[in-house]
């Protein structure tokens, strides 16, 4: 890994801010982000994301390399958390393991904001269509998930103890899977931001105050309560075992790699080949963990919830972000 990737990431804004609310509770202060404030700003930023996407994916059409691209981010949807529950299932257990394996099968829209916020500082372009990629890579793993649960021969019905034939309570599957709140916002600001390309360009300059001078500085903040709760839930991984901590070191590691390898074959360019690479070692502690306590609610959240926000996330952030970048120069020509 080249040193001097690893400090400019080390030594940005936002993951300084991270880094100070780690040590925020590792020193005992008392620092901490009033609840409703984090909220806001995760909706900002999915907002903020989404849109200026369906700018770009406006302007770009969705060409040939815009389907597959897209076609093979749902395909590792799919295959992730698919082989994450055959790793896990013999140690974890059916329940746990499917939850874990929704978790790393989804993706963290902050790390993939954060690789993005690391490709400006290089000054290494990127294209605005791997936002749509990442709006549909979140849905497909949660419905894994459910499903191998269900194969294994969990109960999903609120928890009435565990009878093989009983039904998937597809409803609520579907609802949490492709109707819940992170997911909506940035599919609906991708489509309005491509709507107000295509139709009232105007907008778009209207809406560059709030998309993109704000962006920066509510990325600092967030990241900064995204340290403190980090932090807080690292205190939780005495329950999750020393084989869950090597699991939410080594799947990113694991999972960017196949990344490189797809974009290598797809030939894209080494900024969306990086960003590619993100949404594959990337693990969702949002959307996945609402959706199992709902589904799969026998899981136990310190597992998917510590792993992927607590191991996983912060690694990416620090340490993954710069490698995956070493590895996409080293095997990715510039164009």
């Amino acid at each position: 890994m080249q040193t001097t990737l690893v400090l400019q990431n080390l030594l940005s804004a936002p993951v300084l801010f991270f880094v100070l609310g780690i040590l925020a509770v590792v020193m005992g202060s008392d620092l901490e982000i009033p609840s409703p404030l984090p909220k806001l700003f995760s909706l900002y930023l999915l907002l903020a994301i989404g849109f200026k996407g369906g700018v770009e994916l406006s302007h770009s059409g969705l060409g040939p390399m815009v389907l597959s691209t897209i076609a093979a981010a749902i395909l590792m949807s799919l295959l992730v958390p698919l082989g994450s529950f055959l790793v896990l299932s013999p140690r974890l257990g059916a329940d746990n393991a499917a939850a874990v394996a929704a978790a790393y099968g989804s993706i963290s829209a902050v790390t993939f904001i954060t690789a993005q916020s690391f490709l400006s500082v290089l000054n290494v372009p990127y294209d605005g269509f791997m936002v749509a990629a990442l709006a549909l890579m979140e849905s497909p793993a949660i419905v894994v998930g459910v499903v191998m649960a269900r194969l294994a021969g969990t109960n999903l019905e609120k928890g009435q103890g565990s009878q093989g034939n009983e039904p998937i309570a597809w409803k609520e599957v579907m609802q949490e899977a492709f109707l819940n709140g992170s997911v909506f916002l940035l599919i609906g600001s991708l489509v309005i931001g491509a709507l107000v390309a295509q139709f009232s360009p105007s907008g778009i300059e209207r809406m560059e105050p709030f998309t993109e001078k704000l962006f920066y500085g509510v990325l600092c903040f967030f990241l900064l309560d995204m340290g403190l709760v980090a932090a807080q839930r690292l205190r939780d991984l005495r329950q999750t075992g020393l084989f869950l901590v090597a699991f939410a070191i080594a799947a990113p590691l694991l999972h960017a790699s196949i990344g490189l390898v797809i974009a290598r074959v797809l030939g894209l360019p080494q900024g969306d080949a990086l960003l590619f690479m993100v949404l594959s070692a990337s693990a969702s502690y949002i959307a996945v963990p609402a959706a199992m306590r709902m589904t799969v609610p026998q899981a136990n959240p310190s597992f998917y919830i510590t792993s992927a926000l607590g191991l996983t996330f912060p690694f990416n952030v620090v340490v993954g972000i710069p490698l995956y970048m070493t590895l996409v120069q080293r095997f990715i020509p510039a164009t």
